[in-house]
């Protein structure tokens, strides 16, 4: 289970409390307020804060301070208008704080986007958790033989099996050793009083990689949706994704005017270069084109025929 008995009473405890506020409240992330979204099969997301609304966002881009100031474009035409120009500053005033619990795998992937603020539990301080990511045999995939970073066919029979044995395995016993090592369970128990035991910061070197570790992530809407353009698409490694979907979720419901926005310009929009607007016109004007007619790369071309869903 993602979280322990103590952890979902602690959760319960600060959900229960109520304050006044004279801030701007979104009710719609208000209902999932410290709350753990369960992800993959030991992790979660949660909101443990964040600042602002849709509201905040039409207020910086008109610097104003009160609705009498409204012009006559509504507030979601304006967020429309942002998003389609790629007026980011506004987007920026609105924030959002994550603690979010995934594979160590994970966090390298994720920590790649540095604009965020992100603080992780320190396995040089505290003892890692016997918690171990292991696929679901649907996600059990062979290389790619078209992508080098994608995944191909899922694996199946004695293969498939031999892998989570192997990872099953291979988390167990290095685990095993690194609690030999520390001379200490995560409990804080002592294992053989004859021993010191090797330092935190050492013995944590001997960790695999789908080891579960935690961090509060603090980031900007601007930056946000930046992360999930590139996470929450089909193309992304699977076990990224669907905390990028986990987090669009809360997304659409901290700023549903915003996140529309997003989904029809970015997430289901296609940008295209200049050749590639060049073809679409000349294609629209009755041509027959191919990549080398239209001084494109068969790449780029093919991503152009994708997104014409050609």
């Amino acid at each position: 289970m993602p979280l322990s008995a103590e952890q979902q009473a602690e959760i319960e405890r600060a959900r229960a409390e109520r304050r006044e506020t004279r801030r701007a409240v979104a009710e719609g992330i208000e209902a999932s307020l410290y709350e753990a979204v369960a992800v993959l099969d030991h992790g979660f997301v949660r909101v443990i804060d964040y600042m602002g609304d849709d509201a905040a966002i039409v207020q910086a881009a008109r610097v104003s301070y009160g609705a009498g100031t409204r012009q006559a474009r509504d507030d979601r035409g304006l967020i429309r208008y942002l998003m389609r120009h790629r007026h980011s500053t506004p987007f920026e005033m609105c924030e959002i704080k994550l603690h979010v619990k995934l594979p160590i795998f994970v966090a390298r992937q994720w920590i790649r986007h540095r604009t965020a603020n992100v603080n992780e539990y320190s396995a040089r301080y505290s003892v890692m958790d016997r918690e171990f990511y292991i696929p679901a045999p649907e996600q059990l995939a062979a290389q790619s033989a078209a992508n080098r970073q994608g995944r191909g066919e899922t694996l199946e029979g004695e293969e498939a099996a031999e892998v989570l044995r192997l990872l099953r395995g291979d988390a167990a016993q290095t685990y095993d050793n690194y609690q030999r090592m520390l001379n200490q369970t995560f409990e804080g128990e002592t294992i053989d009083e004859g021993r010191r035991g090797l330092a935190r910061e050492l013995a944590r070197m001997n960790l695999t990689a789908n080891v579960y570790t935690q961090w509060y992530w603090k980031t900007d809407l601007h930056n946000l949706f930046h992360f999930l353009s590139l996470r929450a698409d089909p193309h992304a490694q699977y076990e990224i994704r669907v905390y990028a979907e986990a987090i669009g979720a809360l997304t659409k419901a901290w700023v549903p005017a915003a996140w529309e926005a997003f989904e029809d310009y970015r997430l289901g929009g296609a940008h295209l270069s200049r050749a590639g607007l060049e073809a679409v016109k000349r294609m629209i004007a009755g041509e027959t084109l191919d990549a080398a007619g239209a001084g494109m790369s068969p790449g780029e071309w093919r991503e152009l025929m994708a997104a014409l869903g050609k």
